[in-house]
């Protein structure tokens, strides 16, 4: 497997398109550039950032709308860059009306993600597995998805329509309000928080379009695996906070244990070693663009500065 940072795939959205039309993708939740890497490696073929790990994670915050839409495109970046496949990213509500939705699309797309998802939640926006959400009009939505079209530069950048009313006005809103955003210009809906099997079928039979599902812990959804979700016609799973939570727990077992024995010779099977992070971070193939620049410099066949 070759290094993203220094051989980029030329196209990632086109990739996820590719993907799209093969069967339902399982997209786990990368928190940084190395939780991404470790995805790639284990064999995923794509990947998601959540606006909620990004807020906990680098700020420290709760998922309410404290991170600003710079922050989390600089962030979600990062991840993005640092492996070969593909990511989406939580993009809340675009962070504002139409015009910052414009923005918000380009700057996710510079940063080389592959598609974002745009909330129809107010500001400030809530995480969409708790209560007291509420939602903007269908037509101020559809305001802003018409703008996220026309922002992007890359056809194949994929805008995802994520819709938060189910809680908000029913199963029936939610259902109008998808297929509203499809006429608007949306590639593909993300029903939020529905409590049941039969909701996420019944949903796939009344919106006609590529369909999202988000498999978080402890939220209103129940557990379902990936074959559930492609037998009743879901083309993209998020595992959004999976790999987040794993990590908090490990590195407070590990913290405590540290705590009370004053040493962390106890821990060392639970780590990573550094052969394997070297491995992973292509650490040898740094060395080696170190060293054939340096042999490129002073043999003359790189070109070297004028002395003026």
């Amino acid at each position: 497997m070759s290094e993203a940072l220094l051989n980029p795939q030329p196209n990632k959205p086109a990739s996820l398109r590719a993907l799209m039309k093969q069967g339902t993708i399982a997209m786990p939740g990368a928190f940084n550039a190395i939780s991404a890497k470790i995805i790639e490696d284990v064999g995923f073929s794509a990947m998601y950032v959540s606006g909620a790990s990004i807020a906990n994670g680098v700020g420290g915050y709760p998922d309410i709308g404290f991170m600003t839409a710079t922050e989390m495109a600089t962030q979600a970046g990062y991840i993005a860059r640092s492996a070969n496949i593909p990511a989406i990213a939580d993009a809340d509500n675009g962070y504002g009306e139409a015009i910052n939705v414009f923005r918000t699309v380009q700057d996710y797309e510079r940063q080389g993600l592959s598609g974002l998802h745009i909330e129809d939640q107010v500001m400030p926006k809530r995480c969409g597995h708790l209560d007291g959400k509420q939602v903007i009009s269908i037509e101020h939505m559809r305001e802003k998805i018409a703008a996220a079209c026309q922002a992007r530069i890359n056809p194949d950048f994929l805008l995802i329509a994520r819709v938060d009313s189910k809680a908000v006005h029913g199963f029936d809103d939610a259902v109008k309000r998808a297929n509203a955003y499809l006429e608007a210009g949306a590639d593909m809906i993300f029903p939020e928080a529905l409590n049941t099997p039969e909701e996420f079928a019944e949903f796939a039979k009344q919106v006609k379009a590529p369909l999202l599902a988000n498999m978080t812990e402890f939220g209103k959804t129940p557990y379902l695996s990936l074959s559930q979700f492609e037998a009743i016609g879901y083309t993209i799973v998020i595992f959004p906070m999976t790999a987040f939570r794993i990590m908090m727990k490990a590195v407070e077992d590990g913290m405590r244990l540290l705590r009370e024995e004053g040493t962390q010779s106890g821990l060392l099977s639970q780590m990573t070693s550094r052969q394997d992070l070297y491995r992973l971070i292509h650490y040898q193939d740094y060395e080696k663009l170190d060293q054939t620049l340096a042999t490129q410099f002073s043999t003359g066949t790189i070109n070297k500065p004028s002395n003026h």
